[in-house]
């Protein structure tokens, strides 16, 4: 997968062009890489794993008041996420010190990350069908149930290359400076390629999806309500479709290198893509943190919930000598159960 080769671009302090095997300085491009990734990796790490809990949490406490497919197609975009997530620290210090895990390690990390990345983009387009299906029809959507174990099977599977397209390289001028890349050109056009058709499926996909329904939406008195329950899935592809088109772009773009295109094989070309390329990866791998943001702002039942929850909290601490005068989680059910899940 392309993602799990960024750190070879940001490490190398040069880099031989295609066209002219003329060698391109990166030192500069280097030093910014090793600096700028690894900070902002870390803030999505912090928000990811502070967002996807809270979200996590709470469905964890919705759950027990009322039954819906699409919170648990959402908590499994949750765990995706968090899988995603945890690759990032791995990546954040191979821009920093290069690899320093061992093959075993290289390969593992590619895989996982990439299963976390495929499966995340499976539930999205799950979370969107379902809702469309909710609408146009209504009967089978209640009636049929949700293959989330085939998703996660998919996603395994999209991510399986990743165990042999990925290992450790020294680097061309340092031996002793090692990377986990793709091994290959034909590995690196492969995992390019795999990630721009599934990037294009995908946005298609949610966008046709989102179109239908508030076509369907628009022609019902039932407006109001049907466009509140469907808004998450909409800012849902907004949040895909701004992170990651200009990942896709870019890395097509790098691509085109190896075909001998002159003017992807000069040197300034190779420079303003790699700072492209840093800026999309940055942008792209924040998706993870940006799902639960949309979650927590879209979601009112999730806002509720939390906000009673935080009360009942609080009053328990203020009044351990008086359990009787606690909040129950019995007035979430109530409230809860009058409102729309979604």
């Amino acid at each position: 997968m392309e993602n799990s080769s960024n750190g070879e671009t940001a490490n190398m302090s040069h880099e031989y062009t295609y066209e002219y095997d003329e060698v391109c300085d990166k030192k500069n491009v280097a030093r910014i890489g090793s600096v700028a990734v690894p900070l902002v990796f870390s803030l999505v790490i912090l928000l990811s794993l502070m967002g996807n809990i809270l979200v996590l949490v709470n469905l964890g406490v919705h759950s027990l008041q009322v039954k819906s497919r699409t919170l648990s197609l959402i908590r499994n975009l949750a765990i995706s996420d968090l899988i995603f997530t945890a690759g990032l620290p791995f990546w954040s210090c191979q821009f920093i010190w290069g690899w320093t895990f061992g093959d075993v390690m290289c390969k593992g990390v590619s895989f996982v990350f990439s299963v976390g990345f495929y499966s995340s983009i499976v539930f999205m387009m799950m979370i969107t069908l379902w809702r469309y299906l909710g609408w146009v029809r209504p009967i089978f959507a209640r009636n049929s149930t949700w293959p989330k174990p085939a998703a996660w099977v998919l996603s395994i599977l999209l991510g399986l290359p990743a165990l042999f397209q990925n290992s450790v390289i020294s680097d061309t001028y340092d031996p002793n400076l090692l990377y986990c890349k793709h091994n290959s050109k034909k590995a690196i056009l492969a995992a390019t390629y795999q990630q721009n058709i599934l990037f294009v499926v995908a946005s298609s996909f949610m966008c046709f999806c989102n179109i239908r329904s508030f076509q369907i939406l628009y022609r019902h008195l039932h407006f109001r309500r049907g466009y509140r329950n469907t808004k998450i899935t909409f800012w849902l592809m907004v949040v895909f479709f701004i992170g990651w088109a200009p990942y896709n772009i870019v890395i097509f773009l790098q691509s085109l290198s190896y075909y001998h295109i002159k003017d992807f094989t000069d040197c300034n070309m190779s420079d303003n893509l790699d700072y492209a390329l840093y800026a999309c990866t940055m942008l792209a791998f924040s998706h993870c943190c940006f799902n639960t943001v949309f979650d927590i702002i879209t979601w009112r039942t999730f806002q509720r919930n939390w906000r009673q929850i935080s009360l009942c909290l609080c009053h328990q601490i203020h009044t351990n000598t008086q359990p009787n005068s606690m909040y129950s989680l019995e007035s979430v059910e109530r409230n809860d159960n009058q409102d729309t899940v979604m």
